[in-house]
């Protein structure tokens, strides 16, 4: 692996750190293949709330179905189609691309609410996450943050409202040391980078803030324009873990989002050479 600083957040998921990790687990450590079975993601939706997807990108294999933007207006934001299908940045690209490389048959949803300079306003993304839990979408990765302690509240009360609708949200700690939102509520699951060097790998931690630690470090991930790039950070392990939730909200549509986390905690690597059900 190259010798570059971890992510913010992940130092419970470097090196000999990961010994700590190790508890006994009330289920023990149940085989991947016999909980994911041969899933592919088919009949679950989910969204990538983000910079906008790259329709015609290869990595995305055609899944996505519908392309939205959030637009502010009088009576607040709110969420309408966009035409063009764009991704401003790549970012939302590279979060969609990891996604599908995971659950190929997944449906894709881009929710765009960052500008080309990767930055987004709080009410416009908590717009975003009002409006795909409204659409029961089955797993909504957030590979962003919002760090507005005024915003916090909404950002909790949205967590909960999740949770209880049946849709999971996978949240990306904060690339930046403090406290971010909504990553750091407990309906969520928190996602933070390894250095294990390994895609199928990933880590439960029994010490939150950040619960999972998954595959973000050197990352090659879809960009825009049809290109592909390799990069580093907290919003590429984050999809990660929401294309493995998709797997298993296929496999199990009635699974309430508590046991898809207790799923994938209990299914998570105990050294990097745990691999996955050959879903990458």
């Amino acid at each position: 692996m190259p010798d570059r600083p971890l992510p913010a957040w992940s130092d419970a998921f470097a090196g000999p750190a990961r010994t700590r990790l190790t508890r006994e687990r009330p289920f023990g450590t149940l085989d991947r293949h016999a909980v994911f079975g041969d899933s592919r993601g088919e009949g679950v939706t989910v969204a990538i709330i983000d910079s906008g997807v790259e329709a015609g990108h290869p990595g995305i294999g055609g899944r996505l179905v519908r392309s939205l933007r959030v637009e502010p207006g009088d009576d607040g934001p709110r969420v309408v189609d966009d035409a063009d299908r764009a991704d401003l940045v790549g970012h939302g690209t590279a979060c969609a691309g990891i996604v599908h490389a995971i659950a190929p048959a997944a449906d894709l949803v881009s929710i765009r609410v960052l500008g080309p300079d990767n930055r987004g306003a709080g009410p416009s993304f908590a717009a975003a996450i009002e409006w795909a839990i409204a659409q029961r979408f089955g797993v909504v990765n957030l590979s962003l943050s919002s760090r507005s302690e005024a915003m916090a509240e909404r950002f909790h009360e949205l967590a909960d409202e999740a949770y209880f609708a049946n849709t999971l949200l996978v949240s990306a700690a904060n690339n930046v040391l403090g406290a971010s939102y909504p990553s750091l509520f407990a309906a969520v699951v928190s996602v933070a980078a390894h250095d294990a060097g390994d895609p199928d790998a990933w880590f439960y931690n029994p010490a939150p803030p950040v619960e999972f630690g998954a595959h973000g470090l050197d990352v090659e991930v879809a960009w825009r324009g049809g290109t592909r790039i390799r990069a580093t950070g907290n919003s590429f392990a984050a999809p990660h873990l929401a294309g493995r939730a998709a797997l298993l909200r296929a496999r199990y549509p009635n699974a309430s989002p508590f046991e898809v986390k207790a799923l994938l905690a209990a299914t998570s690597s105990l050294t990097s050479r745990n691999c996955s059900p050959g879903v990458r």
